[in-house]
């Protein structure tokens, strides 16, 4: 959850902001000097909402918007199939994301949730604290980005650009153009509708940037840092399972987990959600080396109804449980250390005839969706892991990326990438949203656009296109509306 003390500043500052900003307006003394200042830099303020405007940006928009005539017709033309092309299928992304809520809802089914396209972020919920940085960066670019494009197409068109701008609202940074409305209405609806669908198609382009940026990192990389010889453990949470004398430590690389091997984090990942779906893997002892170390134990059923023979609170030693060639179940305790060292992992005792020496696939004996897990990062001595994969996934960041020289940043490339991430991520969201068929958003003027451009002749009447936009927009912000409570639900209510 968000920390309290976070919602209480936030709260709190807003209200001092708010609070100042009506004094000095209700001042008698100081209203008009004070309103003179924020017309002079122009701010604005209301409740949770902070905007900056300013035309000191109007020369470089010109000159973009005015740069290679033909090229800009057909970026933005390709921009505003696009932008109609989204606007479509967006309501079909919303469509199935509302049904796969609403079966996750009714199934209670948690791994539902990640099979959805669309997901509400909520800081501090589902969003690490930090990663806000890169989530809050990644938001304000990702608006800039959209905004150009509506001001460059603006321009193109021969509309008049009155300035650019930034707005914080609560803590979400964002960014808007001003456009002179009589212009953009005496336009064509084809005109209008490559300046509308402007936003959303730089912003596909930004995400598609940030794709091709994050595929080709390793090569951008490389004359610094090299790829493919394993994980590098970059930073363990202090409360991991991992983190002590025979752990892992920053700069260890990880090449194997069990018999898995690991060869960059997309490896580690994969390796411990096959350890987890799949049952707990054995090793093969001898016959003689299990008679040397195994002891007399009681053996007894945990409440899960697995098998405990441990009963003297050893922080070493591990019940395991094989079967010899009687085909019945035996169970002993064993050093873990010494059993799994060196040894050949199995899954049956014929995985461990070898040289006609006798001897045993030995499997811990532990509690359910607990596994004993070899990690071998060499030089180190193996760690051994007895606890749930997915807490070690958790509890340990990694990267792929390995230094050629020591005094280079093992953080780099984790920073590059996953800004990256949060780029693509974002501004692919802000595309599809904005080109949704909902009061307030792009998707707005891009029916209202499309309609006078294809139904004029059908519905020679403008009122009447009017009502069908009107009912189209109604149907698509209920569906925006029903996927962000819904949303919200799952993700802050369950």
């Amino acid at each position: 959850m968000i920390p309290i003390p976070v919602v209480v500043c936030v709260l709190g500052g807003w209200c001092a902001i708010y609070l100042v900003d009506t004094l000095l307006k209700s001042s008698n003394t100081l209203k008009a000097s004070y309103e003179d200042w924020l017309l002079t830099y122009g701010l604005s303020i209301s409740p949770f909402r902070m905007r900056w405007q300013t035309a000191l940006f109007n020369h470089q928009f010109y000159s973009w918007g005015r740069w290679k005539p033909r090229f800009l017709y057909l970026w933005f033309s390709i921009g505003m199939v696009f932008g109609i092309v989204a606007m479509f299928g967006s309501v079909i992304l919303l469509g199935k994301t509302l049904m796969q809520t609403l079966t996750q809802m009714l199934t209670e089914a948690p791994k539902a949730q990640n099979d959805r396209m669309l997901q509400v972020v909520v800081p501090g919920v589902n969003l690490p604290v930090s990663q806000l940085t890169y989530f809050f960066s990644a938001t304000l670019i990702s608006g800039v980005i959209h905004e150009v494009g509506h001001g460059v197409a603006a321009i193109r068109e021969q509309v008049r650009f009155n300035g650019f701008g930034i707005f914080i609202f609560v803590v979400y940074p964002g960014a808007f153009v001003e456009l002179f409305t009589t212009h953009l209405q005496l336009i064509s609806p084809v005109q209008q509708l490559r300046i509308f669908c402007a936003g959303v198609w730089h912003n596909f382009v930004l995400g598609v940037a940030s794709f091709v940026v994050l595929f080709l990192l390793p090569a951008i990389l490389f004359p610094f840092y090299y790829t493919g010889v394993g994980a590098l453990v970059t930073e363990v949470a202090e409360d991991s399972p991992a983190n002590g004398p025979r752990g892992l430590f920053v700069g260890d690389l990880v090449t194997n987990l069990q018999d898995c091997p690991v060869y960059n984090v997309e490896d580690w990942n994969s390796c411990l959600g096959d350890i987890s779906e799949k049952s707990q893997v054995g090793y093969c002892v001898s016959a003689a080396t299990l008679q040397q170390l195994s002891f007399p134990a009681r053996v007894y059923r945990r409440l899960d109804g697995t098998v405990e023979c441990c009963s003297n609170n050893s922080l070493t030693d591990i019940c395991f449980s094989y079967s010899n060639n009687l085909d019945s179940q035996l169970y002993a305790c064993l050093p873990a250390r010494k059993v799994i060292e060196a040894s050949k992992v199995c899954r049956t005792n014929i995985d461990c005839q070898k040289d006609f020496v006798p001897s045993f696939c030995v499997t811990p004996s532990l509690e359910n969706q607990t596994r004993l897990i070899r990690v071998k990062h060499p030089p180190h001595i193996d760690m051994l892991y007895v606890g749930h994969p997915m807490h070690l996934q958790y509890t340990v960041s990694l990267s792929s990326f390995v230094p050629r020289q020591n005094f280079l940043s093992i953080d780099l490339p984790v920073m590059i990438e996953t800004f990256c991430k949060c780029l693509i991520s974002l501004s692919g969201a802000l595309a599809v949203i904005n080109a949704v068929p909902c009061f307030a958003l792009d998707g707005q003027w891009i029916l209202n656009s499309f309609l006078e451009a294809t139904l004029s002749s059908l519905i020679v009447e403008k009122q009447n296109r009017e009502l069908v936009g009107f009912l189209i927009l109604l149907a698509g912000s209920a569906l925006l509306a029903a996927n962000v409570a819904l949303g919200l639900w799952m993700v802050t209510a369950r």
